[in-house]
């Protein structure tokens, strides 16, 4: 499965997917930091990636309907900086397979998941 972090996560939450056995990049590593918000968007939906964020931007669903992209998780770590990002991360993987939350919006936070899934 193809994913993108955003430019808020780290290299150590890349090293994390990979190790899961995903295909991960970063929009850091593309030259995209600092980029509008739908030049990113863009660069997910042209590469069909699945996007990993902590912008509240994201979790729109007006602007970015369950079933019309390759998915979005949105981790909400409160406080606690990489660490509770990636412990974060971490739950979710483990909780569900991300190919599952493909088209998906999904909110994440240190106790649970929520999952709007597109509608049929």
């Amino acid at each position: 499965m193809l994913i993108k972090l955003d430019e808020n996560l780290s290299i150590t939450h890349a090293n994390f997917l990979r190790d899961e056995g995903y295909d991960c990049d970063r929009v850091t590593d593309e030259g995209l930091s600092g980029e509008d918000d739908e030049v990113v968007w863009q660069q997910v939906c042209t590469e069909g990636r699945f996007f990993i964020t902590l912008d509240l931007d994201f979790s729109d669903v007006r602007r970015f309907p369950p079933g019309t992209h390759p998915g979005i998780l949105l981790l909400r770590p409160g406080s606690g900086g990489r660490q509770a990002v990636l412990d974060i991360l971490m739950r979710v993987v483990q909780e569900y397979p991300l190919a599952n939350l493909q088209g998906c919006l999904v909110v994440a936070d240190k106790t649970q998941t929520r999952i709007r899934r597109p509608s049929v």
